[in-house]
């Protein structure tokens, strides 16, 4: 198993992912130091190593530029070797990922959300268009979080939270985050009445 293969399957989360695609990387600063793919090289390194390497390849400081792309989501491949630019219209060739950055974090259910399904993947692309987007994914359910090919939302943020009354069940449903969940309706919920009975979360 490979560097990258381990770090997707959340075993290195110390270290960061770098993907440049071809024509990017700077030959003479990290090319014996990446693993060639396809249409790039991919360079799996710690943490601050990583962060400088970003840097000495793209001239950006890499957690700004994560923050920026954190505003726009798109898809970004599982493998970390290209996206699919939110921009790309009717003619995505003219749109090809340019560089990745990702780390990942274990699960933490005490944050609850995709943490608490699992280890999770947060994955930075540019492409050569000039738009940067984000996406992200639970290890292990890579096609059932984030932001899946030819969309330009995740599924997350397509499922609404809500809270639904059904009168003739007397109870509430909340829809939300891929499930369903019941509670038994409290009359502080409908009247608002009674301040010592909480509001169902």
């Amino acid at each position: 198993m490979d560097k990258r293969e381990s770090f997707l399957r959340g075993n290195r989360h110390d270290d960061v992912v770098l993907f440049l695609s071809d024509g990017t990387l700077d030959a003479d600063t990290l090319s014996r130091l990446t693993t060639p793919v396809e249409n790039g090289d991919v360079l799996v390194i710690n943490g601050e190593d990583g962060r400088q390497a970003f840097e000495a390849a793209t001239g950006i400081e890499a957690m700004s530029f994560a923050q920026t792309a954190m505003e726009t989501r798109g898809h970004i491949a599982r493998d970390l070797t290209g996206g699919e630019c939110p921009e790309r219209g009717v003619d995505p060739s003219t749109h090809e990922t340019e560089f990745i950055f990702a780390f990942s974090e274990p699960q933490n259910s005490a944050v609850g959300g995709l943490y608490e399904r699992g280890d999770v993947v947060h994955a930075y692309a540019h492409c050569a268009c000039g738009c940067n987007y984000a996406d992200k994914w639970v290890i292990g359910s890579e096609t059932e979080t984030g932001v899946q090919p030819g969309e330009d939302a995740s599924l997350e943020e397509t499922t609404k939270e809500s809270w639904v009354y059904s009168a003739t069940r007397d109870i509430f449903v909340y829809t939300g985050s891929g499930c369903t969940r019941q509670f038994q309706i409290l009359h502080w919920a409908i009247n608002r009445v009674s301040r010592k009975m909480p509001k169902p979360r």
